[in-house]
């Protein structure tokens, strides 16, 4: 009997745009970066790169005859050896011909791995994209022109979160900013969360940073369409809507993704293509504050375009994962508390399945419909989770398995009261079914509160506490799309009821006779309707006592010019100037 071959070593090594080095011999490419083991690989890999990550083994296969264990790595610089070049992983698959056999195998076994490409220089415990400290923050982007100016600056906002906002994750009492005829209570956390500023100021950054190059969000950077329009006039494109519609050239040109999700996509005589099926290794993607799915990551690792560098992913979205994984190696399933179209949702979804099973729930309501299918063993009873839970779980979910042990995390931007309530009711259906010291094994995470984004929460605090002023009516600004915003608003409408309002700017304020009102019906689409800004009257009585507050992506700009839209609606004899309510602001 012949002995086998011992198993040879080979490591792909990727530059900063996740382009692969490989070894050009005449027409053919082939595998660089071999040996009888890691360190004659190793050794090959510094002979052509100074400085590299240690390689980490990913996956086994066969090719050619012989056995590999296949390393990645990442390297910096140009190669010292002329016969060796990057090219991107789509543009190896477009020539077959021209791959030497081991690279072929090789290359068709990375899918299940491109969305760790890019991160191959972090820690698993690292993050990709810190909050900047206050020092480092690019203050200059919010006034760079008076269109920047007009829709971040707010003088009135400035000096309210001077007074107020003493700690970044603690709400204090609520400012009252006095104009005589009007009152406003604004709470003491509103408007952009750590977050929101660090993705556009590096949406801004960049393309100032690239004026010769295309610039593209993946989606909408946030949930802010005059954020986004103003990202599209100064040259930034998106790929694709908040619902991952992809956009055609033509039908993204001088389009926002607003008004394409409005009106349809372009669709002229000629074919269109889908500006994804334009990127080349030129351009420049950013990743969005909701994070990206890992089949998204990887179409960019693929045409060889830099993810890491422009990954906008919040810290707190990252967290979650983070979470998420830990559950997943604990052996949980890991229950999803999140709208399964939100695209930060849509990113935890995607992210977790690599790590354990996952199911989405929207609500509390839909919760108690998993309840029933685990405190039930009846077969048939649980077969009907596959039916009401279609395309919200991983594929290969068995009901009679996965359901055993459950841990939930949640979309950031919900209520954090909600979450905890559908902890507790898995905890009550756990315990129901099996005993007390049994549920406590059986679900996850208790007593844990680090999935839930301190800064929506402490807008949620801090919007509590405003709430319980005397009111006449209340003012939640944010995109239609934001669910940050939607929940602020439900916490407003619980009391207020009609007295509050959802609306995106002070453009909604047509007459004290007539506020265009969002209504968020469900699944991501609302109606607009009008409502009187006084129901009792059209003329406003004074003096009235109006809450304002704004979610996590709205400038402080929209805030104030809905303050002055309203005060517009008051005798101009009756109100107290800006320069009088700062001068009380600031003591």
């Amino acid at each position: 009997m012949i002995a086998s071959s011992p198993a040879l070593v080979a490591i792909l090594a990727f530059n900063a745009s996740n382009q692969l080095a490989v070894r050009k011999l005449g027409s053919k490419a082939g595998l660089p970066f071999t040996g009888t083991d890691l360190a004659m690989a190793t050794a090959r890999l510094e002979s052509a790169f100074l400085t590299h990550t240690v390689p980490a083994e990913y996956f086994s296969a066969d090719a050619g005859g012989r056995s590999y264990r296949v390393f990645f790595a990442q390297v910096s610089g140009t190669p010292v050896d002329r016969e060796i070049d990057f090219e991107s992983l789509d543009d190896l698959a477009a020539k077959p011909t021209s791959l030497a056999p081991s690279l072929a195998v090789l290359l068709n076994q990375l899918t299940p791995h491109l969305v760790e490409i890019p991160y191959l220089h972090l820690g698993e415990n690292d993050f990709i994209y810190k909050f900047r400290p206050a020092q480092e923050r690019n203050t200059a982007i919010y006034a760079q022109d008076a269109a920047a100016d007009a829709l971040y600056q707010s003088q009135l906002c400035t000096a309210i979160k001077a007074l107020a906002r003493l700690h970044e994750r603690t709400a204090t009492a609520p400012v009252t900013l006095d104009f005589g005829a009007v009152n406003y209570v604004i709470p003491s956390h509103f408007g952009f969360c750590l977050g929101v500023k660090n993705a556009i100021e590096r949406a801004y950054e960049t393309l100032a940073e690239n004026p010769g190059k295309r610039v593209f969000m993946l989606s909408e950077l946030i949930h802010n369409p005059f954020v986004n329009e103003d990202l599209l006039r100064r040259g930034l494109r998106y790929l694709q809507s908040d619902k991952g519609i992809p956009y055609t050239v033509n039908g993204g040109t001088g389009g926002s993704p607003v008004m394409l999700a409005e009106h349809g996509p372009h669709t002229p005589a000629t074919p269109d293509p889908a500006l994804w099926d334009t990127l080349t290794s030129d351009d420049i993607v950013i990743i969005p504050a909701f994070g990206a799915t890992d089949e998204d990551k990887g179409r960019l690792v693929r045409k060889g375009i830099a993810v890491f560098h422009y990954d906008a992913t919040c810290m707190l979205v990252e967290k979650v994962w983070k979470a998420a994984r830990a559950y997943g190696r604990d052996g949980y399933t890991v229950v999803i508390h999140g709208k399964h179209e939100h695209e930060e949702t849509k990113a935890t979804f995607s992210n977790t399945r690599r790590h354990a099973h996952a199911v989405i729930v929207r609500n509390l309501e839909e919760t108690r419909r998993l309840g029933e299918l685990i405190a039930s063993d009846d077969p048939a009873v649980r077969a009907k989770f596959y039916e009401f839970f279609a395309g919200r779980h991983t594929p290969g979910f068995d009901v009679a398995v996965h359901l055993d042990r459950v841990a939930v995390v949640n979309q950031t931007t919900l209520l954090m009261n909600e979450t905890l309530g559908i902890l507790e009711h898995l905890r009550a259906v756990y315990r129901e079914k099996l005993g007390d010291a049994e549920a406590g094994r059986r679900v996850g995470g208790s007593g844990r509160r680090d999935t839930l984004c301190y800064a929506t929460q402490v807008n949620q605090d801090a919007l509590s506490r405003a709430l319980a002023e005397p009111l006449d009516a209340a003012f939640v600004i944010g995109g239609k799309n934001s669910s940050n915003t939607y929940q602020l608003f439900r916490l407003c409408e619980e009391q207020l009821g009609r007295r509050a309002f959802f609306i995106q700017s002070e453009a909604n304020i047509c007459s004290a006779g007539s506020v265009e009102h969002y209504v968020y019906i469900g699944g991501g689409s609302g109606r607009t309707e009008a409502r009187p800004l006084w129901p009792d009257t059209t003329e406003p009585r004074a003096p009235q006592r109006v809450l304002v507050t704004g979610g996590a992506s709205c400038p402080d700009g929209i805030i104030q010019q809905v303050i002055t839209r309203i005060n517009s609606f008051f005798p101009l004899a009756q109100l107290r100037s800006v320069a009088d309510v700062l001068h009380d602001l600031r003591g």
